[in-house]
């Protein structure tokens, strides 16, 4: 089934591509879905990496899951997806130097444990951190996935500027896992990605569907996964959206012959319009990273239906367009979990991204950026 329209994208190519090449590459996509008001253009700057044993104040350094930027600071927000395992769950402050042409360096300045409602570091297992957003008076938004199979429910978490607990949001109906697994979250397939809408809604993302919305992605065939609004000062759900995730793009080439695609992050370009990132893996290939301008407007609502696929509604999905395709960049991308918008030394707005290394000898703290010039506001 086809849910989204495309539109045209051109990749220019200024000069034979290399990784980091000062000016190499410019992104435009003019008309998204067919809304010039919508435009894009973005220009690529480069990318940086940091050693997989990187440390901080003697704790490994990795998993970044999500990204965002504080405009008071200047500095990045950076959450490890570390389940408390190899130190107490965290967020990290960030100093990106981007020059134009180039990612200079990526500095760690501090680390932010995060705490439960008991005002103690969460328990290894407990939690699985995975998107966070700078919300008002300094406090933290941060997503935890949770785990269907321990029966621990996704959810959406509130920090103050120290990581205590502040609040949690509600868990939509439907959304809990389900001993009998026909319904609610799949294990490490929930609360992926977070957006702060300029209103000052939120709009949580999962990676995929929920039991009970189908499959996952396949090789023919994508999935459904539901956007789920919030009321920031409630912290109950208002709305959600089908966010229909295209198939997986590559079939795996070695043992142990798996792939995926799912939702690994989103974030907001103004009240309906988001980017959304799909990550794919595939055994013996590696990563393929997209990124989609997605709009809300006009999609139906569906947080009170019990299921997307054995429904007699008729259901309007999210709309969305590609804007990047790393690989037919000629980049090689890792893990990418995160993006931030944010700025550069010159003040030019920029777009970084930011891959989950997995604690593993053969992934990498990899860092993008792009400048922007132009997107919606």
């Amino acid at each position: 089934m086809q849910w989204f329209a495309s539109s045209a994208l051109a990749v220019l190519f200024s000069a034979p591509f290399a990784s980091g090449m000062e000016g190499a590459t410019q992104i435009r996509m003019p008309c998204p879905m067919g809304d010039c008001s919508a435009g894009v253009s973005l220009n690529y700057i480069g990318e940086y990496s940091l050693p997989w044993d990187t440390q901080f104040d003697g704790i490994p350094f990795g998993g970044i899951s999500g990204l965002d930027f504080d405009p008071a600071t200047g500095h990045y927000w950076a959450i490890s997806d570390d389940r408390s395992q190899k130190a107490p769950a965290r967020i990290y402050e960030l100093a990106i130097d981007i020059q134009p042409g180039q990612i200079r360096r990526v500095d760690v300045v501090r680390t932010i444990t995060l705490k439960d409602r008991n005002g103690q570091p969460f328990a290894a297992g407990s939690v699985d951190p995975e998107s966070v957003r700078r919300g008002p008076n300094n406090q933290f938004y941060w997503t935890s996935e949770g785990s269907a199979r321990a029966g621990l429910p996704s959810v959406v978490r509130v920090a103050d500027n120290n990581g205590a607990w502040v609040r949690e949001f509600s868990v939509p109906e439907g959304f809990a896992p389900a001993a009998d697994r026909q319904s609610g979250i799949r294990d490490n397939l929930a609360f992926e990605g977070l957006a702060v809408l300029p209103s000052g809604d939120l709009i949580a993302g999962m990676e995929t569907s929920l039991r009970q919305d189908g499959s996952i992605a396949r090789l023919t065939s994508g999935s459904l996964a539901r956007f789920v609004r919030y009321d920031a000062r409630s912290g109950q759900p208002t709305a959600a959206y089908t966010y229909p995730v295209s198939p997986v793009p590559q079939p795996a080439l070695r043992p142990p012959y798996s792939n995926d695609n799912g939702v690994s992050e989103v974030i907001a370009l103004d009240d309906h319009r988001l980017l959304v990132i799909e990550r794919s893996f595939a055994s013996g290939y590696g990563a393929t990273i997209k990124v989609f301008m997605a709009d809300i407007a006009g999609a139906t609502d569906v947080l009170h239906l019990s299921s997307l696929t054995n429904t007699s509604q008729r259901i309007t999905p999210i709309r969305k367009s590609q804007l990047i395709d790393f690989r037919a960049m000629g980049l090689v991308p890792d893990n990418i979990e995160s993006v931030a918008l944010g700025r550069a030394a010159d003040g030019s707005e920029v777009l970084v991204f930011a891959s989950d290394d997995n604690f593993s000898v053969h992934q990498k703290n990899q860092f993008f950026a792009f400048k922007i010039e132009q997107r919606p506001h």
